[in-house]
């Protein structure tokens, strides 16, 4: 039996190896990819992987029978099988790939579930990590000196910010497709000459006070220099969506969809990486979080989906964007096989989907096995460390450097290892 100190010195040295480990896995060869933007989708609930992308047999929730809750359909990759609620993604699914073996612990809290999927860590009392598009702003930048590097369509928080990066790599937001993000047009009976002349009057006080010492006042001034950028026309006119063409704009479907298009816009204008959230509850009344009553709907986000993902994808594939273009599908955690009481699921960390589109990937339909039930895996799990070092691969990123909090060294994953399937 182990004392204390044997205990303690025998932890220490795990935790060595441990390092050590993967210090010598990151001497290897780096996986690089040449994705230059990313657009993330945000399934705020928690999509049910067993009723999308990872299908088993169906199940009775009048009987209590776990399984899935819809039949599945066969796709364009053989083998590959996904919900009847999604033939038109299962036609480009050679463009794509289900991970079907993300996992973490966290199953109660959404906000910390959120956090994880977010920022690829849990949450800490002493440091706040920033979220993957501002790790991909801080890393890569804007495309074009005349866009943001990251872009957030939905509702901001924490979670999604910048945290020890700054003010800096944080985000521009907007909840409202036709109208843009507030506060980047001029008020009504500001004229071009008036702004010229504020402008002129602000350059002439910044070049009397010197250069800013303070990080915080330099962070800001470089927000209104960018802010600056962004109300000129050049940006401004990402957010006319009346210029697509009719049928295109139809064929993204409603106002997730139309998230979307916008998406693809921004990313035409120099924009790094873009969440899209499909926070849009009134759809069945619970979003993707699909206790009880809120699964007889489901069905219609999940064709939401269907809609935006396929268009998406051949827009940009039109345009010779779509292997330079990332798509990332993403939720909190996925849900088990069995029903609830009402008909509905719970929550499930364990095992559960997300997805990767285009980016040059080398893509296989899917990868990971998951059991009968999609509740265990039996094959190939990736970590959420696993999964951003994959998509920090996928854009030239070096998955094994070290950001820094001041002066204290912070690895960009949490020892992630990318996908290495997905390369070469």
């Amino acid at each position: 039996m182990l004392n204390r100190r044997q205990f303690l010195a025998s932890a220490a040295a795990a935790a060595a190896a441990s390092k050590l480990s993967f210090a010598a896995d990151s001497s290897a060869p780096l996986l690089k990819g040449k994705a230059e933007h990313v657009i993330s989708i945000w399934l705020g609930g928690g999509m049910s992987q067993i009723d999308t992308f990872d299908p088993k047999a169906l199940g009775d929730p009048k009987k209590k029978v776990a399984g899935s809750y819809y039949p599945s359909i066969k796709t364009a990759v053989k083998g590959v099988e996904v919900c009847e609620h999604l033939p038109k993604v299962a036609k480009l699914m050679d463009r794509v790939t289900a991970v079907r073996t993300i996992n973490h612990e966290v199953i109660d809290e959404h906000a910390a579930a959120t956090n994880r999927m977010h920022t690829g860590r849990p949450v800490s009392g002493t440091v706040v990590y920033p979220s993957l598009g501002s790790m991909i702003a801080h890393e890569r930048g804007a495309a074009a000196d005349s866009a943001p590097p990251y872009v957030l369509i939905g509702y901001p928080n924490v979670t999604r910010g910048p945290g020890f990066l700054g003010a800096r790599d944080s985000y521009l937001y907007l909840t409202d497709t036709s109208q843009g993000p507030a506060g980047l047009s001029r008020p009504e009976g500001i004229t071009a000459d008036r702004q010229g002349r504020r402008e002129s009057l602000l350059a002439t006080l910044r070049k009397n006070q010197g250069a800013a010492s303070d990080s915080h006042l330099r962070d800001y001034e470089m927000a209104i220099d960018q802010s600056l950028k962004l109300s000129g026309p050049e940006f401004t006119r990402a957010f006319r969506l009346d210029e697509e063409k009719a049928d295109l704009r139809a064929g993204y479907g409603g106002e997730f969809g139309q998230r979307c298009l916008l998406s693809r816009r921004l990313i035409e204008r120099g924009v790094r990486f873009i969440e899209v959230s499909h926070n849009l509850n009134f759809l069945n009344g619970t979003g993707w979080d699909v206790h009880n009553a809120g699964i007889l709907k489901q069905h219609e986000l999940i064709k939401d989906l269907d809609d935006a993902m396929s268009a998406l994808m051949i827009d940009l594939e039109s345009r010779k964007l779509l292997d330079k273009t990332l798509i990332v599908i993403t939720g909190e955690f996925g849900r088990p096989p069995q029903f609830d009481s009402g008909g509905g699921r719970g929550h499930q960390g364990s095992c559960f989907s997300c997805v990767l589109a285009g980016g040059g990937l080398r893509h296989t339909g899917a990868y990971g096995e998951t059991d009968e039930l999609s509740k265990k895996i039996v094959k190939d799990p990736v970590s959420v460390p696993d999964f951003f070092a994959t998509i920090h691969a996928a854009l030239g990123i070096d998955y094994t450097k070290n950001l820094y909090d001041g002066d204290r060294p912070v690895p960009i994953t949490d020892q992630g290892k990318p996908i290495a399937a997905l390369f070469g």
